[in-house]
């Protein structure tokens, strides 16, 4: 069992992910999409989104970039980060990520 993060702003995938308006949670299960949950996101802290992403459950995040350091603290609560995630769709998203075809480039963020 996978939970996604997706970090959403109007309608797409965040590029930056610490300021986003919501999170779609996204529980996969033997391949197959189980449950679709939307999070509104918690006002901007340094530093709160991966525990707070690791409480609701998140194994994964999908991002288009994300500094070293916080990739390390989403990998301390053992949560796999996803960099260089395309801006489009969440749903377009998982679907892609589910078929094993998500499309990534090089991470947004250079810090």
């Amino acid at each position: 069992m996978k939970k996604i993060a997706i970090p959403v702003i109007e309608g797409v995938l965040s590029q930056h992910f610490g300021h986003c308006a919501y999170f779609e949670l996204f529980k996969v299960e033997n391949g197959n999409l189980v449950s679709q949950q939307t999070l509104e996101a918690p006002p901007h802290q340094p530093g709160l989104l991966p525990k707070w992403l690791a409480e609701r459950g998140a194994t994964d995040i999908l991002a288009g970039g994300m500094g070293q350091r916080a990739i390390a603290i989403f990998n301390d609560f053992d949560i796999t980060v996803h960099v260089g995630v395309l801006q489009i769709s969440p749903q377009k998203l998982i679907e892609d990520y589910i078929s094993g075809k998500l499309q990534t480039s090089e991470n947004a963020c250079d810090h």
